[in-house]
């Protein structure tokens, strides 16, 4: 690796920003890894998306290159950009000065939020966000270069890119990249040495729907050494069914592409379901009414916003002081748009987020994951998702979407509210039940519950 991106890093000197067309191959970590010995920044593509999502992209990051594998299907769009096929076997030498030659707040990576509020905007990473994060789990989760790593995310993301690839590296390790996910090569890379998977929910739950016919499966991942879960919460149904099989639980981290990790289960620490753990080393963490009072109840029920400082930060949106200016207080925390609680020994347990996860009904905040966790107890349903609509009475109403397990003998709202009401609280029962055969999800598995009232 070290002369494939040396050799690399020779041709991108004084390039400016590069895009990375980032397919799971190896092609990719060369081709990263080699902008930053470079000192040039990186904007990560993602391969699978159209020329219509990619234009806005890269007129606003304006790359004077782009970097692909050598015979990359490429669409038009991105044809205009100057190619520069990556050789993952080219010799080369690091440049002399590469390490200590770049200031920590030198933009390393570029990438580009999921635009699901508007156009996407472009994230700044500076080179010493992503060394404060993976130093910081490092020390969260007893990471070494003893660890091998597997996993099967894509690598135009953070938690794929900087976690998943970059991570391994600062600490010296190994990657094993599935290509695919699957629990048979899951279970063959456990098998084989890793000792660390990281995933998202929709993977671990395909993981705990294969458990009960895959004894192989289950052995492998009761020998991991550390199973992590993140991107979005994990239902505690899946967490349950994982740990009854393998005696092992899933450790839930808290990020986003603007501040990379905030929080984290710690490896010492007690894998709660439901709860994202305790802020990392350096990272500050504060919950805020609407009106800026912080929140300072540790009950497990006052809900707040998630506002986070810390070197973890990104610089701000490329192009874009408006939206930077809008994203800060003026004492400079981030406001993530993540409503949470916290638990009374600090752990912090995500609710959702503020535009589609929080329901304001007849004077309560209702937090959709909860109602979420509790739907998904039942035998009759498959997935889940809450959100909330106008009502005259209540302000807003709960609306609980649901795949049914069986769409024959689908579940009704009076089993569903009932359940939740005993469950939660009554005030917290759906009030709407509308079926469907699938949740509209993004490429990390999140649920895009803006698509949900869109011709419904």
């Amino acid at each position: 690796l070290a002369a494939a991106s040396g050799a690399l890093a020779a041709r991108l000197r004084g390039a400016g920003r590069v895009a990375v067309w980032a397919t799971p191959e190896l092609e990719t970590a060369v081709a990263v890894t080699g902008a930053l010995l470079a000192g040039v920044a990186a904007v990560p593509l993602n391969p699978k998306s159209g020329e219509r999502e990619l234009a806005p992209i890269l007129a606003d990051s304006a790359p004077s290159l782009l970097l692909a594998a050598p015979g990359a299907e490429l669409p038009p769009g991105v044809r205009d950009v100057p190619l520069l096929e990556v050789d993952a076997y080219a010799t080369g030498t690091v440049p002399e000065d590469a390490y200590g030659a770049y200031d920590d707040e030198d933009p390393a990576l570029v990438v580009y939020t999921s635009g699901t509020t508007g156009p996407p905007k472009g994230a700044v990473l500076p080179r010493r966000a992503l060394t404060t994060t993976l130093d910081a789990l490092a020390d969260a989760w007893q990471w070494t270069g003893d660890d091998v790593l597997t996993h099967a995310l894509p690598l135009f993301h953070v938690h794929g890119l900087v976690l998943g690839v970059l991570g391994p590296l600062r600490h010296g390790g190994e990657v094993r990249h599935l290509g695919r996910f699957g629990p048979e090569g899951v279970t063959r890379a456990l098998d084989s040495g890793a000792t660390m998977l990281f995933g998202v929910p929709t993977m671990y739950h395909r993981l705990a729907e294969a458990l009960p016919g895959d004894l192989e499966l289950a052995k492998a991942l009761a020998g991991a050494r550390l199973l992590v879960s993140g991107s979005a919460a994990l239902p505690v149904h899946d967490h349950e069914r994982i740990a009854a099989a393998t005696g092992r639980r899933v450790l839930e981290r808290y990020g986003m592409t603007e501040t990379l990790m905030n929080t984290s289960v710690r490896a010492d620490g007690e894998a709660r379901p439901g709860t994202v753990g305790v802020p990392l080393p350096g990272v500050e963490l504060r919950l805020v009414e609407d009106d800026g009072t912080e929140v300072t109840a540790l009950d497990g029920e006052s809900v707040g916003e998630i506002q986070v400082r810390g070197p973890n930060l990104f610089t701000g949106y490329l192009n874009r002081p408006d939206a930077t200016a809008a994203a800060f207080t003026a004492d400079g925390w981030f406001r993530t748009g993540d409503v949470a609680v916290r638990e009374a020994d600090g752990y912090v347990r995500i609710v959702g987020r503020k535009a589609t996860d929080l329901v304001k009904s007849g004077g309560y905040k209702i937090g959709a994951g909860e109602i979420e966790n509790a739907l998904l107890e039942l035998d009759s349903v498959r997935e889940a998702a809450v959100t909330g609509e106008p009502d005259p009475d209540l302000g807003e109403r709960v609306v609980a979407w649901v795949v049914p397990a069986d769409p024959q003998s689908p579940p009704s709202l009076e089993e569903l509210a009932s359940h939740v009401a005993r469950r939660l609280a009554p005030h917290k029962r759906p009030r709407v039940l509308r079926l469907l055969s699938a949740l509209p999800r993004n490429d990390m598995g999140k649920v895009m519950k803006r698509s949900l009232g869109a011709g419904s």
